[in-house]
């Protein structure tokens, strides 16, 4: 076979797929990012303005059994408009909103983006120096805060200067008479006098594709989060490319089981659902158990995932032996989903297009998975046709490899490299800006200068990738959970991957934590056992001899009860990498590897000594 076939996987057609196959999809979505230019007076209140007058009384959101109409949302979107700008918001204001998913969470958005308001979405979980510092960062004086969410403001009165507006939640039972009185509870009454015809255009008044539009938290698993700026721009063309992507119809229903206030749910699933005029079934939290349920009884089509969800659906079908086939879904697009957990996928599920994806909420590049080839996050068939690059980097240095004249050096297969992206601000469209944070220090740190040629500039992921022969890619690491133990680079995410099936396994955690007396970091890993099933380190072991070097399997093991995770199903590691081996910060049970016994022994100074370690109290002291 030629380096420019590949077979396809992960559906029933295995015929070939070369390299210009692939570039046709993506020719395909290169030109329908063409459709929004920069200084176009065209905006997402436009957009559903637009569709609203074409699809009228044609289901646009399905929330617990209520379906409402494109032009139902739209007029509850201007009701929303016209009663914050009676109350003073204007164009290029920044308005923060916390709620869950539902559907005031697209009316309070919607309207506000029909004003030209910057939108800055809040995680709904935070409270305290969290939530102080996401209003803070976005330099807005107005928070609409759904019902559901009003404690964490309570936890938080650092905020009781700003003007917090409360839009009810009829699912919620607590009594708003009895909320201080920084907390405006006549929002709802002000939006339900108002009037929903018409169009709010002139509240817009200069507001242009490349004007901010949303403020989208990162997801926070290394420190604060940061606050990335988000174009109608750049919003409206994420719909049009996604909507060629999957062939999208007014026929498909997608399904939203992912955080609004995240950018996977806001910007993919609600940008190409309205693009094509197609229906969202509003899901206000992921639910393991009634998963399938929605996706059956509502005839869904399309669905976002993240790989931990898929884990844990994969599991649940395990345990109870339910494995449904007799559904619609024809389409899952999302980002970490491992190679083996994409085989059971279809194995359990059935065949289905799995548009896995790499890039971030800030990205001014990205790579897609067009061709169902198992593993794989995107493919680049065309160097001369991307802005991306990926280019090699040291990790034991933590710096970037450079050739005799001080320019990058691209990868070649096989090797690991970072990936960065070409910034490109060309007048006539929007592909390959980089438009940022809130935060102007931030903002640089991501670019890198002088990289290939005097002059050009490049925004930095901090994530390592590698490809092959045929240009596929995959994921291996962000930098940083990269380590290095006996003198060799261990992929802390590869590892993982390759420990994921233990079974009885929820999730495997793999970070790298410092030995006192020892070069780099040995492996440690946080399991998380699925209720009902205990960890057996015989067991563990024997997989980590099947699965993986010995360099590179984990020197320890914490059994922990729960995952430090984001609100997005990412998971921290900074904790654990501070707490390492210690007994006194972990709380859990510990074990040690032990290859002479051939197993993991419960931890003790006896079982540390035997294999050569010191006490964690060592490592303290150090």
């Amino acid at each position: 076979m030629s380096n420019n076939t590949v077979v396809q996987s992960g559906t029933s057609d295995n015929a070939p797929v070369t390299r210009a196959d692939t570039q046709v999809k993506m020719d395909r979505r290169s030109a329908a990012a063409m459709n929004v230019k920069p200084s176009q007076r065209y905006t997402i209140g436009d957009r559903l303005e637009e569709q609203a007058e074409k699809y009228g009384d044609a289901p646009f959101l399905i929330y617990q059994g209520q379906t409402l109409s494109y032009k139902e949302v739209n007029a509850k979107a201007s009701q929303f408009a016209k009663a914050a700008q009676a109350r003073g918001l204007m164009e290029g204001d920044v308005c923060a909103m916390a709620m869950e998913n539902r559907p005031e969470f697209f009316f309070t958005w919607f309207g506000l983006a029909k004003m030209g308001v910057v939108v800055a979405f809040i995680n709904s979980q935070v409270q305290g120096n969290v939530l102080e510092h996401a209003i803070n960062t976005t330099g807005a004086d107005v928070v609409i805060v759904g019902q559901e969410c009003v404690d964490l403001f309570l936890a938080t009165p650092e905020l009781s200067d700003k003007k917090l507006w409360l839009v009810g939640d009829a699912e919620c039972d607590s009594d708003i008479s009895q909320l201080p009185s920084w907390i405006d509870t006549t929002f709802d009454a002000d939006v339900a006098s108002r009037d929903g015809s018409g169009s709010c255009k002139l509240a817009r008044g200069s507001t242009d594709a490349q004007t901010p539009t949303l403020l989208i938290f990162t997801s926070g698993t290394t420190g604060l989060p940061k606050a990335a700026i988000y174009s109608h721009m750049r919003w409206l063309t994420s719909g049009d490319v996604m909507s060629v992507t999957v062939d999208a119809t007014p026929d498909d229903v997608f399904y939203c089981c992912l955080p609004l206030y995240h950018g996977a749910a806001a910007t993919s699933v609600t940008s190409t659902a309205l693009a094509a005029g197609s229906s969202i079934v509003v899901r206000r939290k992921f639910s393991v158990s009634q998963f399938w349920d929605d996706i059956q009884n509502n005839g869904i089509t399309v669905c976002q995932y993240i790989g931990e969800i898929c884990r844990y659906l994969l599991n649940r079908a395990e345990t109870t032996g339910i494995k449904p086939k007799d559904h619609k879904l024809r389409c899952m697009l999302g980002a970490g989903l491992t190679a083996t957990s994409w085989r059971r996928w279809i194995e359990y599920f059935g065949d289905m297009d799995v548009l896995e994806g790499w890039g971030s909420t800030e990205a001014n590049t990205n790579l897609l998975n067009l061709d169902n080839h198992i593993g794989s996050c995107g493919r680049v068939p065309d160097w001369a046709k991307t802005n991306f690059r990926l280019v090699r980097y040291d990790t034991e240095l933590d710096c970037h490899i450079k050739d005799a004249d001080g320019n990058y050096i691209l990868c070649q297969p096989g090797e690991v490299g970072e990936g960065l992206g070409f910034i490109i601000n060309h007048p006539d469209f929007g592909g390959g800006r980089f438009e940022g944070y809130t935060n102007k220090d931030a903002t640089e740190q991501k670019i890198v200068r002088d990289v290939f040629e005097k002059g050009d500039s490049y925004w930095r992921s901090g994530d390592l990738l590698r490809y092959d022969e045929n240009g596929y890619f995959y994921f291996v690491d962000r930098i940083g959970d990269t380590y290095r133990w006996k003198s060799e680079n261990v992929s802390s995410q590869e590892i993982a991957n390759a420990l994921a099936e233990y079974n009885g396994a929820e999730l495997v955690n793999i970070y790298g934590v410092l030995v006192p007396e020892h070069e780099g970091r040995a492996g440690m890993a946080a399991i998380v056992m699925q209720d009902g099933c205990e960890f057996d380190p015989d067991a563990f072991y024997a997989l980590t001899i099947e699965k993986v070097p010995n360099y590179a399997a984990p020197q320890f093991v914490r059994v922990s009860k729960a995952a430090d995770m984001t609100s997005t199903y990412k998971l921290r590691k900074v904790d654990l990498q501070k707490q390492g081996y210690d007994p006194v910060a972990c709380d859990e049970p510990l074990f040690v590897r032990n290859d002479k016994s051939g197993t993991y022994e419960e931890y003790s100074d006896s079982v540390l000594q035997a294999v050569g370690f010191p006490p964690f109290a060592s490592a303290k002291e150090k």
